[in-house]
């Protein structure tokens, strides 16, 4: 690319200053931009013309990569018929078949879907769900929710409440009255540098009771934890650890929310980790990869014997008085339908699973590289913790990041951890020039 072909991309650049962004520096941004103007399968390209792998699918989203065609015409399809329609005692067609194919999707028990617009609405209608679930058995006093340390449950106030991320709470108050939060998983002395589910750490399940002891069962409506702690640092629940949790929870009557935004649609090498891991939750708030990134869309999935309970009084009443104006936007169910059938028709979620053991491998080969403290995988989704800076926290993994995406490859920071988490149509020779890269980068440290 010449000089002047660079100058000119360059004076095409929009005034930054305008747009407040969501977890950035803003300063830092506006005065290094990395803007990305266009996306295909693996790869994003740059204002400048800078072609990038996609080691974290967007954020953790575009499982079957960059614009895929199917996807696109589906959405191209609907724009040209029905924009929208109104959510309240309204439908269109599309919802209902996208709720079809996702009820027959997920685990045996998960029989329905409520649609919202994001991740941290899912997580807002999950909670409610379980209190109006509580209240209607005439057990309204169950109003607390257990949540973890580490936790990341979005934005909302009811997120933030139940997540245990210390930046994402501490300036907006009190929070929802009556969370509690059970202890992380975390423990690189016990753990570092394990492959799949770490050996130790099942009995911090065991910290429930005590909680329940403290505040009796009768006052808790739900316990949400994510299978896999993705915001918190990729952190992967001990083998044993989930089902000690359902067998708590059964045992109090205690609603059981996994919150699997970031682990559903094969990201785990199955459908949903709930599937992968063989427990099945009471509610599964989702979003992310249910339209592949490609519209803004979540989803509760909830248990039969959930809706059951809602559906009483007059047959015309309003059995759940919530939701949203975009709740299954015709837009959104068109992109979710088209998704679903490529997950299944291209065996990207079986792809995925063929691969994890060669991403494991490229993954581990860290070890052993300056400052590097812990690796650890499941799946496609991956992490290496570096050693902090004292008084710099985040100063190695955001240098790696940008060292990273000036040598052609895009990671995800989250606190000392890189992470990654490549669209399912990843080829064994991108894994290789991601870690390459990732490798060159923390040499560079």
């Amino acid at each position: 690319m010449s000089n002047n072909t660079v100058v000119n991309l360059q004076s095409e650049m929009p005034d930054l200053e305008s747009y407040w962004m969501p977890f950035t520096g803003n300063r830092f941004f506006k005065e290094n931009p990395r803007l990305i103007n266009r996306a295909e399968g693996m790869y994003c390209y740059t204002t400048e013309g800078k072609q990038l792998i996609d080691g974290v699918a967007g954020l953790w989203c575009c499982n079957a990569g960059h614009c895929h065609p199917k996807i696109v015409e589906a959405v191209q399809k609907q724009a040209e018929t029905l924009d929208y329609a109104m959510a309240f005692q309204l439908g269109h067609p599309g919802v209902f078949e996208l709720a079809n194919k996702l009820t027959a999707m997920a685990p045996d028990g998960i029989d329905y879907a409520f649609f919202v617009g994001s991740g941290s609405e899912s997580v807002d209608t999950a909670l409610k769900m379980a209190l109006g679930y509580h209240r209607i058995r005439g057990q309204g006093e169950r109003t607390r929710f257990i949540g973890r340390e580490k936790g990341y449950h979005g934005v909302g106030f009811g997120g933030i409440s139940v997540g245990g991320i210390s930046p994402n709470r501490k300036m907006f108050g009190a929070m929802l009255p009556g969370v509690d939060h059970l202890p992380h998983t975390h423990n690189i002395e016990e753990n570092a540098f394990s492959r799949g589910l770490p050996e130790w750490g099942a009995h911090l399940a065991d910290e429930l009771e005590n909680i329940v002891a403290l505040h009796d069962a009768s006052t808790i409506a739900a316990v949400i934890v994510e299978p896999i702690a993705g915001s918190g640092g990729v952190i992967i629940p001990p083998k044993g650890y989930l089902q000690r949790l359902r067998e708590i929870c059964d045992k109090y009557g205690i609603l059981l929310i996994f919150d699997e935004v970031i682990c559903a649609f094969g990201r785990t090498g199955d459908s949903f980790a709930a599937t992968r891991y063989g427990v099945t939750p009471d509610l599964i708030t989702t979003a992310k990869g249910l339209t592949s990134g490609m519209v803004p869309m979540g989803a509760v999935l909830a248990r039969g014997e959930i809706y059951d309970t809602f559906m009483t009084g007059p047959d015309a009443a309003i059995e759940f008085f919530h939701g949203y104006t975009y709740s299954g936007h015709p837009l959104a169910a068109a992109a979710g339908i088209a998704a679903m059938d490529v997950y299944l028709e291209e065996g990207l979620f079986e792809r995925a699973k063929s691969n994890e053991e060669y991403f494991a491998d490229a993954l581990h080969s860290l070890k052993g590289e300056p400052n590097v403290i812990d690796v650890r995988n499941f799946g496609l989704i991956g992490a290496v913790e570096l050693q902090g800076i004292e008084g710099q926290p985040t100063a190695r993994a955001m240098q790696v990041f940008r060292d990273c995406y000036d040598n052609g490859v895009i990671v995800r920071t989250t606190g000392d951890t890189v992470a990654f988490s490549p669209p399912l149509i990843i080829e064994r020779t991108h894994i290789d020039k991601i870690f390459e890269t990732v490798r060159a980068a923390i040499r560079a440290l």
